[in-house]
């Protein structure tokens, strides 16, 4: 089994929302900051948002900002996006990701220890 399961995605029309989970195994959450990535076709994976250890912390890239939110639950070793006023550029496999390190101003960790094996998101009439 993955260190990280995300589940969550689908296929989605413009302005809906969903909510993304990542599923955390073998490790402690509540040790490690959580950011989400996401990867379209033909482009570099770039970080979304990302939660600090304590939870004291998110940050977002300026293309989702005042649109998603990440947050986590330690006590079920889970963390979530929830993603609302979808677009169709947001279509892509988003992936979550771990280390316990800081998260960057844009809602990315400054490296990553695990990734999970990524949910298909589709934004699409």
């Amino acid at each position: 089994q993955s260190t990280l399961v995300e589940s969550g995605g689908g296929l989605v029309q413009p302005g809906g929302s969903l909510r993304l989970s990542c599923e955390v195994h073998e490790i402690t959450l509540e040790y490690y900051a959580i950011a989400w990535y996401r990867q379209a076709p033909g482009k570099r994976r770039e970080g979304v948002s990302c939660i600090s250890v304590d939870g004291g912390r998110s940050t977002y890239s300026d293309s989702v900002k005042d649109r998603f939110i990440i947050s986590r639950d330690d006590a079920k070793n889970t963390a979530y996006l929830q993603m609302n006023n979808l677009k169709p550029e947001d279509t892509a496999t988003y992936y979550c990701a771990a280390r316990r390190t800081h998260c960057t101003d844009s809602g990315a960790l400054a490296a990553v220890d695990y990734w999970g094996q990524g949910t298909q998101v589709t934004v699409s009439l």
